[in-house]
């Protein structure tokens, strides 16, 4: 059952079946509206034209990486600040957390993670939105 408060979520990953699987899980158990784009640049589109609340930001990616495209929404002049990104990456170490925080993300999880490592991620971020638009 969808709720009209949360946020609408943007999901971005080259690899169609992780990114599939993301969608499938916070539609069907979480009851978010799910976005889904395949790579760094069908992410801005989708930014600009659908202005998702949450944009879950694979890193590793042909052409524009997730830091790119991090730093790309972060400087929008309208959307920077309204939209929070999650960076999701395999590369754990802490170089690539400070990465990260300086291309702007609000968050990290780090692959492989859980459906409830997920779902806690999500509804954190979920809830900064709210608090920051009140």
């Amino acid at each position: 059952m969808k709720q009209p408060e949360f946020p609408r979520i943007l999901v971005v990953d080259d690899n169609h079946d992780n990114a599939n699987i993301i969608r499938q899980y916070l539609e069907a158990v979480c009851g978010y509206t799910i976005l889904v784009a395949y790579d760094g640049d069908e992410a801005l589109r989708t930014v600009e034209a659908e202005r998702p609340g949450i944009v879950l930001l694979d890193v590793m990616m042909p052409g524009r990486d997730g830091w790119e495209v991090c730093r790309a929404i972060k400087c929008h002049p309208q959307l920077g600040r309204a939209t929070r990104v999650i960076m999701v990456t395999a590369l754990d170490d802490l170089m690539n957390k400070r990465q990260a925080l300086q291309s702007g993300a609000d968050d990290f999880l780090e692959k492989p993670f859980d459906f409830a490592k997920l779902t806690a991620t999500v509804r954190r971020n979920a809830a900064a939105l709210t608090s920051s638009a009140a």
